[in-house]
């Protein structure tokens, strides 16, 4: 018994026979899948949990960027006037499952304009700033809202801080967090 010959390659054609090559048999196939199966059942669930905590980056940060912007807008000021207006869920309406872009104007808002706070590039979440007067102090509460799977259940990220009679603005610790990555 001879060599088995393959016909000769025209021109462009490429061969990917090679002599010490053998087939694969199906446990070897099996194994292999099997493996591969594993790795991407292990690595496919965190690889979109890491995806989504990076969108909650904008929120996190967008609060933190209202913060420092409300604490720095009280230096100076009389307590009743130590945090600017209140402003209404900005944009209205929350983007649903996609990073929306605002039209012209969308954070042109008195408080927007002092807490030096706006989005140029598209975002996925809505911001509010409150402000609530007391005898005693003037606190705020920053809120994020989100829907990152467009499944119309909002995530809420919130932010607070306060000023006192006589002392200076400072921040409430920690974020409120409801439904984080929905």
């Amino acid at each position: 018994m001879g060599t088995r010959r393959l016909p000769p390659l025209t021109k462009g054609q490429v061969s990917i026979y090679h002599p010490a090559m053998r087939a694969v048999s199906p446990v070897e196939l099996a194994v292999v899948v099997s493996i591969a199966g594993s790795v991407l059942a292990a690595s496919v669930p965190t690889f979109v949990r890491h995806v989504h905590a990076s969108r909650m980056t904008e929120a996190v940060d967008g609060l933190s960027k209202i913060g420092a912007g409300a604490i720095a807008h009280a230096q100076g000021k009389e307590l009743a006037a130590s945090f600017p207006p209140p402003a209404e869920l900005t944009p209205k309406d929350v983007p649903r499952g996609v990073a929306a872009e605002d039209p012209p104007g969308t954070w042109d808002s008195p408080t927007w304009q002092a807490l030096g706070f706006r989005f140029d590039v598209p975002h996925r979440y809505a911001f509010q700033f409150d402000v609530v007067p007391d005898p005693s102090r003037i606190w705020f509460q920053a809120t994020a809202k989100g829907d990152l799977n467009g499944d119309g259940i909002l995530s809420t990220f919130a932010l607070a801080g306060e000023r006192r009679v006589g002392e200076q603005a400072v921040l409430i610790p920690g974020i409120y967090i409801e439904r984080e990555v929905e």
